[in-house]
């Protein structure tokens, strides 16, 4: 069931209006089988939302749709959009599971490409690069190769790649499943000094109840296929999170009450 004291998932989130508004959106395969949905979620400008649920659950399709890599088979997805945008283009960061880094490209190299295909500037390449990687903390690693990375560090550089274009919208599909639990409490950290800089809308999917709850301002949990929204909490704590916030008592009951949630929603009927 849902927490009372939230907002239905269709209600204008505030810090000055929505960024995405999903309305009775369902995807669908050639074969028929259900994926998502019907989902009806609004993001509001500024806040970190984190997708949970079970494999299979439509979280990553979720994503892939906000980012007009597929399209919905029924309902909309609609965007509020980019201010510097032109021909009403949207801003939008993906990081993927995986870091998919090109071998032989160095640290720089990777972080340049969004803007080398979007025909930027020189000057501009090297001057986004720079701040990009300054803000993951990879200046110093700038010219060394993937294969010369740990799997921290090459995630970091997937992140940087998708900052360089200053989105709006930061979509995120499990960047951190893979990494050991101290660095992935690194990231988790770093991420959270990322989004109080720079305020972008955040929609984060992950499997962990943990991260989720440390992460966000808003956890949605989702069904089994086809995913549906079964429950919402609102984290509220006070910024910035850190280790004294990770040991409260207040975060093991909010996880306990998420996870009791994901429970239930994975019920068999």
């Amino acid at each position: 069931m849902r927490d009372p004291a939230l907002p239905t998932a269709t209600e204008p989130a505030p810090q000055g209006g929505v960024a995405v508004q999903l309305r009775g959106v369902t995807k669908r395969y050639r074969s028929g089988a259900a994926a998502l949905g019907p989902l009806d979620l609004a993001v509001g400008r500024g806040e970190f939302v984190s997708l949970l649920g079970p494999s299979g659950c439509g979280k990553s399709t979720a994503l892939r749709l906000i980012a007009g890599l597929a399209q919905p088979s029924g309902g909309t997805v609609e965007l509020a959009a980019h201010p510097a945008a032109r021909r009403g283009e949207h801003a939008i960061g993906f990081v993927f599971q995986e870091p998919t880094l090109m071998p032989w490209s160095s640290v720089r190299g990777n972080v340049a490409l969004p803007l080398q295909l979007a025909h930027a500037g020189r000057a501009e390449i090297a001057a986004r690069v720079d701040d990009a990687l300054a803000r993951v903390g990879l200046r110093d690693a700038a010219e060394a190769l993937p294969r010369q990375l740990s799997g921290g560090m090459k995630m970091r550089v997937s992140l940087a790649r998708a900052l360089v274009t200053d989105p709006d919208i930061l979509l995120m599909d499990e960047p951190f499943a893979a990494l050991d639990e101290i660095t992935r409490f690194r990231l988790n950290d770093d991420l959270l000094t990322l989004w109080r800089e720079l305020r972008k809308t955040v929609v984060f999917v992950t499997h962990s109840v943990f991260e989720a709850v440390y992460l966000s301002q808003r956890v949605i949990v989702m069904t089994p296929k086809p995913g549906r929204i079964a429950a919402e909490f609102r984290v509220s704590a006070e910024e910035p999170r850190g280790a004294a916030f990770r040991s409260s008592a207040a975060y093991a009951a909010r996880c306990r009450e998420v996870s009791d949630a994901l429970a239930r929603a994975t019920e068999p009927a």
